[in-house]
């Protein structure tokens, strides 16, 4: 995949991905594109080595697999891991708010969001709704309203002073969105009605909606060198992942998972702690034995954006982990284990990007959060610990991670999915339990 390819591919990714629910259906397509087939978790498997399949767990999780020619208890897992989700503005579940002559919707902050940015933006609504047929079925629908009809304007600078100096959002009170000038009583299910494409909805039951920025993704820069998005923490690596998980060879079976939640602590049951990969692994070994054995010969790549150093406050990074964008992806540590990188399988992705194998050096960076500073964490750790694979935290660097909108460099897009297409193709990797 060529450098215009691979962004070009990421901005479409991006732009019709707003939500997780939308974000596991773009992945299904771009598999089903590439010849993986859906497997039904209620069913009995029978899987063929060569075989290409996914598997859909609560409409915003995935897991995706080629299952190799070579016996995974001397061959291992290859696993590349991701999330769907990214910090934004929830619905809340009754939102209607009348007040002063406007028609709003009261909303609820997912993760850690960067709050500010929200202001003054063209914001959208898109999710899954569950909603009752004519006939009585429960039955489920994406929908997308696809332009801006909301806005969380900011409060004018003549009526608050010092917003330039100490701003604080609080957002119970300061971010719900304005739909409208108020003329009647009404119901935000009732507009959601008209979104579902089923001439049988009859009521709307409950939802899972979220705000987005309709500006679509872009390169910017005078040479074109950022990518500028929101959601790049982690369509971004969702997209690589899938891509080089499309090129794997059918010799050793690799995985990769996209979980939901991880942005709130993957406390669910299609979070990284729940069981969705575990219960993969153990269908493709389901001999305890085998299953140990694969498990100590495998590896896996948690794929997350890393913090690049920002020229405007460089003094938030460590003098020596300061990562630059396009200048490769970033291996993560911290000594705390929020991240599960270890000496071993960092010498594994070093080893892999460097000139041992006869090919061009793959650049690498190192971050380590500033010792008086508290880091982030990922799926790695929670992955590591569940499923006992040896594991190593890595990611493209970016500014503005949990804004609206984020930055990322285009060449580091080309470097990280060629470190996952070699990770997944090597004939034969030194494993880090052995090192």
């Amino acid at each position: 995949m060529t450098m215009t390819d691979c962004t070009t591919g990421l901005l479409d990714f991006i732009a019709r991905s707003p939500t997780p629910f939308h974000a596991t259906q773009s992945l299904v397509e771009l598999l089903t594109e590439q010849g993986f087939s859906p497997l039904d978790e209620m069913d009995s498997w029978r899987l063929k080595a060569g075989g290409r399949y996914y598997v859909v767990r609560g409409g915003s999780s995935l897991i995706a697999f080629v299952v190799g020619n070579k016996a995974v208890e001397t061959s291992g897992f290859r696993i590349i891991g991701a999330h769907t989700d990214s910090p934004c503005l929830k619905v809340k579940p009754v939102p209607e708010i009348d007040k002063k002559g406007y028609w709003q919707l009261g909303v609820e902050v997912y993760g850690g969001a960067l709050l500010n940015p929200w202001f003054d933006r063209d914001l959208s609504i898109a999710g899954r709704v569950s909603y009752l047929s004519k006939s009585g079925e429960l039955r489920s629908a994406l929908v997308d309203f696809q332009k801006a009809i909301a806005c969380v304007p900011s409060l004018a600078i003549h009526l608050d002073r010092e917003a330039n100096k100490n701003r604080s959002v609080n957002p119970q009170t300061d971010m719900n969105a304005i739909l409208q000038i108020s003329s009647e009583k009404q119901s935000f299910r009732t507009l959601l009605m008209a979104q579902i494409k089923d001439d049988e909805a009859q009521e709307v039951l409950d939802y899972n909606l979220s705000f987005y920025d309709v500006q679509t993704p872009s390169v910017i820069g005078l040479k074109g060198d950022f990518i500028a998005s929101a959601r790049l923490d982690n369509l971004l690596s969702c997209y690589l992942g899938a891509q080089a998980l499309c090129e794997a060879g059918g010799a050793h079976t690799s995985v990769l998972i996209c979980n939901d939640h991880e942005e709130v602590g993957s406390r669910s049951d299609i979070g990284a702690q729940g069981p969705l990969l575990d219960e993969v692994i153990d269908r493709l070994a389901s001999d305890g034995e085998v299953r140990q054995r694969a498990l100590r010969r495998s590896v896996m790549f948690s794929v997350d954006n890393a913090h690049g150093v920002h020229p405007n406050f460089p003094a938030c990074h460590d003098d020596k982990h300061g990562p630059m964008l396009n200048q490769g992806p970033v291996i993560k540590f911290d000594a705390n284990q929020s991240y599960a990188t270890s000496s071993a399988s960092a010498a594994l992705v070093r080893w892999l990007a460097g000139t041992a194998q006869g090919e061009e050096v793959i650049p690498l960076q190192d971050y380590v959060t500033r010792a008086d500073m508290r880091c982030g964490s990922t799926i790695g750790p929670l992955t590591a610990a569940a499923v006992g694979v040896a594991t190593v935290d890595i990611g493209v660097p970016t500014f503005a991670m949990h804004s609206i909108r984020e930055l990322a460099g285009v060449s580091d897009l080309s470097y990280m999915v060629r470190l996952l297409e070699r990770f997944l193709a090597h004939e034969s990797l030194p494993f880090p339990s052995n090192l």
